[in-house]
């Protein structure tokens, strides 16, 4: 929980279902105002820039990989392994290529996940 330095205003962390007045006041704040520099420069110091962490990017192959570790996709790829030793070629072909879509599917999505986070990030700095 957060407290205001002059205030008895204490904000637990759901900022958004707040009124900008009670914000304000317990950020020490004005509405209309903002923060003095003096005040926003320390702040700067205590708390570190405004922006999105930036996290370690994997390469594309592994993010690839990542896919196939994942419960569900090893219980498609024993039963793809037994399908195929009990003669069923088609079936595991059929069960193989699910695992492999989802895990192309899967790929496609996170990859535009992160670019779309670095988007976000752009549009903040």
């Amino acid at each position: 929980m957060q407290a205001a330095k002059d205030t008895d205003v204490r904000i637990d962390h759901e900022w958004h279902s707040l009124s900008p007045d009670v914000v304000a006041q317990a950020l020490a704040s004005s509405q209309r105002k903002g923060l003095d520099n003096t005040e926003a420069l320390s702040r700067l110091q205590s708390e570190g820039p405004n922006r999105l962490p930036v996290g370690k990017r994997r390469p594309p192959w592994l993010r690839f990989l990542l896919q196939f570790h994942n419960p569900l996709i090893y219980v498609l790829i024993v039963a793809g392994l037994t399908t195929l030793a009990l003669g069923g070629h088609v079936d595991a072909a059929v069960i193989f290529g699910v695992v492999v879509i989802n895990a192309m599917i899967g790929h496609i999505q996170e990859g535009k996940a992160e670019r779309a986070l670095e988007a976000v990030r752009d549009m903040l700095a």
